[in-house]
């Protein structure tokens, strides 16, 4: 529009992804406090004289200010950023620990997936999203722990979340052994479709726990257990996300210990052949 001028606005952020733009410009995709996701770009961000290039890497908090319409009604879809203050920058104790930095891609590429809309508020996925990235900075918690958990409050967020008290399909409650994705959840034995997982109970325990917080319960149980979980949830949220997520097969879930019984057949640790089997039965 002739003469429009781009207004500017501040809020802070979780950064999700970087992107190369040009010989020197980046587009940087956040997950901001008041304006949900968005894409801005940072320009001159990959010369050695920038200087905010290195408080704009993934997984830091941090504070902008940015160029353009926060409603995205007038101009580029594209922000600019101006100014960027960093007030965590967690990704920079990831860099040296593997299993940190996948679990840390991971929960920002779900957080990206769970945000389809650009600029639609999205607090309780920030919270939640800002809250993972702290317990894994801190290292309170394994990092599995930490990310199944992310991902089971994330699918809540988005009304996917499993059946664990009750049956997914006629509401009978109790502890059921079968669970079932396309389902919903844990099933009865009335209600088991073909292809169901039996999962130790356990499993559906450490499941449960990690959606309302228990962490002392969480924290206690078995490395078998937690691989079973990872599974299980890993499935679930890639059947309602209709499509894998890129960084899960390369998060460390650790050896299985050997002699161990291998979990169900609910995939790799990614869903991906739960999702494929469940859907064509």
């Amino acid at each position: 529009m002739a003469g429009y001028r781009r207004q500017l606005y501040r809020d802070d952020a979780v950064v999700l992804r970087v992107q190369k733009l040009g010989e020197s410009d980046r587009i940087i995709t956040l997950l901001t406090r008041r304006h949900g996701r968005l894409r801005a770009v940072a320009r001159g961000i990959r010369r050695t004289t920038s200087k905010f290039g290195a408080r704009l890497e993934p997984f830091g908090h941090v504070d902008l200010q940015l160029a353009g319409d926060p409603k995205g009604n007038q101009g580029s879809s594209l922000h600019t950023i101006s100014q960027v203050e960093g007030i965590d920058l967690y990704g920079k104790r990831f860099l040296g620990d593997y299993p940190r930095y996948t679990a840390a891609s991971a929960i920002a590429e779900t957080a990206e997936r769970l945000t389809p809309v650009e600029r639609e508020p999205s607090l309780r996925l920030f919270q939640l999203t800002l809250g993972a990235m702290k317990s894994l900075a801190r290292g309170e918690h394994a990092t599995t722990l930490v990310l199944d958990a992310y991902l089971l409050r994330g699918m809540a967020l988005a009304g996917w979340a499993p059946a664990l008290t009750a049956c997914a399909v006629c509401g009978t409650p109790g502890r059921h052994r079968a669970f079932s994705v396309p389902a919903g959840g844990a099933v009865c034995p009335d209600c088991r479709p073909p292809g169901a997982a039996h999962p130790a109970p356990a499993t559906i325990d450490l499941m449960s726990a990690l959606t309302t917080g228990d962490w002392v319960l969480a924290d206690a149980t078995e490395a078998g257990v937690r691989r079973e979980c990872s599974g299980l949830v890993a499935a679930h949220l890639q059947w309602h996300l209709e499509r894998a997520l890129r960084s899960l097969p390369l998060v460390d879930r650790g050896a299985p210990a050997p002699g161990a019984v291998p979990p169900p057949p609910v995939g790799d640790g990614t869903g991906h052949a739960a999702v494929n089997r469940e859907k064509t039965e």
